[in-house]
């Protein structure tokens, strides 16, 4: 049923619709049973990451000259949406591709030359990004993370939190502040974007990494940094301009999560379908209730409206843009149309619905986190009113 649900798209290319087949092959070993069990496990899913790095779709955004595959925003989306749509939990790998965004739009040739490479063989793995701090949340510009120049480094000194995969990355990409939020002109003046060896500062305690015990296995951690030194040369972009580096970055970032989150609320629409089809109550199809029908079809129209958006964005990202409003409104829309698709199939499953073997329940709670993380609606609605709207600022 499943592959009778298309997401609404201008049109796939022949490449995309093999993209789509090879991630269909590629999913078959992680089936609910291999989710569930990692679930019991409290267990990062090494494997389905591994996997998804030796076949290469994780350096499928680097530019062939690097090594990768050359394949643009689109592309990847491609692949998220379809690991979702098989069951697969894609959050656990997805910033292997989008944490790139900032070092590919920003990153100097040097920089390319001597990371990228690496990058696109899998010698190295760039799957953190420390943004949130514990006192700052969604106020991206109230970081304190500081980092000080001394000659040829820099010295970072503060705090992260709900910082994912650290244990499985090489390197961090780290937003930090070069000048205090009162002596800047602006509030988004004075960061700067630093590419941290990750392994490095783990062994040596400059970074300590605490786990945070989540419903959803993204292996998050508070980190605590101390007396880092990063050189100058890891630098992404201008001392000071580093607010518009990582904005890049989470714009790629934007695209590949409405993505899995379209893909995860198909999926999650088709189980419904195909239970609602089968199961009899009081002698006729649950399917035939309109009660039943009715949340599904609303969920469904939802998740085409945001999938028209997202390949919206993506065109404007690939073109080189920097669609702010039309990545945070597909996110917005996104998530709203999977939670949604996981209490229409909850109530479709009825009480099986919490019984882990019929895996809707694992899809639920993934279902809940996107409507907060990466980023909360309520602060993509109050950039939309402020930014596209012009309406006064709420905060």
């Amino acid at each position: 049923m499943a592959d009778l649900i298309e997401s609404s798209a201008f049109h796939l290319t022949e490449e995309q619709i093999a993209i789509r087949e090879a991630i269909d092959e590629l999913c078959k070993p992680f089936d609910n049973d291999y989710w569930r069990a990692l679930d019991e496990e409290r267990r990062y899913p090494e494997e389905f990451v591994n996997t998804l790095y030796d076949a290469g779709w994780m350096s499928m955004l680097i530019p062939e000259e690097y090594g990768g595959g050359g394949a643009d925003i689109r592309d990847a989306a491609v692949v998220l949406e379809q690991l979702e749509r098989r069951g697969c939990h894609a959050g656990a790998a997805r910033a292997g591709m989008y944490t790139m965004g900032a070092i590919l739009r920003h990153g100097s040739p040097e920089q390319k030359a001597a990371w990228l490479p690496r990058i696109a063989s899998g010698e190295l793995r760039l799957q953190s990004f420390g943004v949130t701090e514990p006192d700052a949340g969604s106020d991206t510009t109230r970081i304190r993370t500081f980092a000080r120049r001394e000659g040829d480094e820099y010295v970072v000194n503060g705090n992260k939190i709900f910082i994912s995969r650290v244990q499985h990355s090489d390197l961090l990409l780290l937003l930090t502040r070069t000048t205090k939020r009162e002596d800047s002109a602006k509030p988004t003046d004075g960061f700067t974007v630093l590419l941290v060896d990750l392994r490095k500062a783990l062994a040596d305690g400059t970074i300590r990494a605490t786990p945070i015990k989540t419903m959803v296995n993204h292996e998050t951690n508070e980190l605590a940094i101390e007396n880092l030194r990063v050189p100058v040369a890891n630098r992404i972009g201008e001392e000071g301009k580093g607010f518009r580096v990582i904005l890049s970055g989470m714009n790629s970032e934007r695209v590949i999560v409405t993505s899995e989150y379209i893909g995860a609320g198909f999926y999650l629409i088709g189980r419904a379908v195909e239970y609602a089809n089968e199961r009899e109550v009081f002698g006729r199809k649950i399917g035939m209730n309109q009660g039943v029908q009715f949340p599904i079809a609303q969920a469904y129209t939802n998740l085409q409206a945001a999938s028209l958006m997202r390949w919206r964005a993506a065109e404007l990202y690939a073109a080189g843009g920097n669609p702010r409003f039309e990545v945070n409104a597909a996110k917005l829309l996104a998530s709203q149309a999977l939670w949604q698709a996981a209490n229409a199939a909850f109530d479709t499953f009825g009480g099986y619905a919490a019984a882990e073997e019929y895996g809707i329940e694992r899809k639920f709670r993934e279902a809940r986190l996107p409507s907060t993380a990466p980023i909360s609606n309520n602060i993509v609605l109050a950039g939309i009113a402020h930014g596209t709207l012009g309406l006064p600022k709420s905060f």
